[in-house]
């Protein structure tokens, strides 16, 4: 069985020495991570993937080559679907343009040079919004891209702002999936919210333990409350780590914001079922899975590993295991991918 995982990331160098000042101003707590525990020194359970030391997996994004094919070699990972990891979208708009556009033309390079093993997201120059739906056409019909993924708030507000509309308007157009990965919280939200703990607990709560997956989650429901897919009925989300919390509470939405409420031309859970898939980005727990194909079907399931970030233990076994149709099982390992992607 083929295995295609859709949220493994890359860095850029550029990108990162661009940013690295301005990211240490939005979030001063990320150097926190790592400074009293170092992941993957002491796991409990490597029959599913964990969190690697920040070093480290810095390292192993930077590779786009024969390392990480031998780690997927490893793993029995057939293709992955590489996208940017970092915060571009905190530069100024002129610097951002030809970063994001450099970015793209080597990650077209990769993916060019390994085209069964390796497919890409576009990174793009939110804060020039007119622009960054030019780059997103550029990348996906001259560099073959399969669409773009995005690491948080695209600036100071969230998707829903009209001033993405061009944007979403090209996704739309384009037939090509926005991957919404999380990011950082706003500085207003993190303090109070995360912070007050020792630091390393509160850097860990305040990215990848919740407050990272939290913002991710708000900007999807923010979308779907303010008629984005209304607007744009071809578009279409991946949202991974099993939806980032949304899915559990689509329901409670629906009750609370009826289309009285709402104003919206669908039920809140039909729209979602309609325009989200969704993606384990390496929990690989049965109970998570077993909602998730209860509520969104096989055919809206994809997998990925979220790599470097995370090992690559596990990564098949969990499918192969899980008690569903072999048929659902082809679907989420590769033939959703392929059909969404056009792989």
């Amino acid at each position: 069985m083929k295995l295609i995982c859709v949220e493994e990331h890359v860095l850029d160098p550029a990108v990162g020495a661009a940013t690295q000042s301005l990211v240490r101003a939005e979030a001063p707590y990320l150097p926190d991570w790592g400074s009293r525990v170092l992941d993957g020194r002491h796991v409990a359970d490597r029959s599913r993937p964990h969190v690697i030391a920040p070093s480290e997996s810095a390292r192993k994004a930077l590779e786009m080559g024969e390392p990480r094919l031998a780690d997927m070699d490893a793993a029995s990972i057939d293709m992955q679907v590489l996208s940017y990891g970092g915060f571009p979208q905190l530069l100024p708009a002129a610097q951002a343009i030809d970063l994001n556009r450099a970015a793209n033309d080597k990650l077209a390079l990769a993916a060019q040079a390994h085209p069964a093993r390796f497919a890409g997201f576009a990174t793009l120059p939110w804060q020039a919004p007119e622009a960054a739906a030019r780059e997103l056409e550029r990348a996906v019909k001259q560099l073959g891209l399969k669409g773009a993924l995005i690491n948080g708030r695209p600036g100071d507000t969230f998707l829903d702002d009209a001033r993405y509309a061009p944007i979403l308007a090209a996704f739309d157009e384009l037939k090509v999936p926005l991957y919404v990965h999380p990011g950082l919280p706003l500085p207003a939200v993190q303090a109070p919210y995360y912070g007050g703990f020792e630091r390393e607990l509160s850097a860990r709560l305040a990215m990848f333990a919740w407050g990272w997956h939290n913002e991710a989650g708000i900007q999807v429901v923010r979308m779907l409350l303010a008629g984005v897919f209304d607007r744009h009925p071809r578009l279409q989300l991946i949202s991974g780590h099993w939806g980032e919390m949304v899915p559990f509470f689509l329901q409670r939405l629906e009750d609370s914001i009826p289309q009285e409420a709402s104003g919206l031309q669908r039920p809140i859970v039909q729209t979602y079922r309609e325009h989200v898939y969704i993606s384990p980005s390496g929990m690989f727990t049965l109970p998570h899975f077993q909602f998730i194909h209860a509520l969104m079907g096989a055919q809206r399931i994809l997998y990925s590993i979220d790599y470097p970030y995370q090992s690559l233990d596990g990564a098949r076994a969990f499918i192969e295991r899980l008690p569903i149709s072999d048929t659902d099982k082809a679907l989420i390992a590769h033939r959703n991918a392929e059909r969404l992607l056009h792989l």
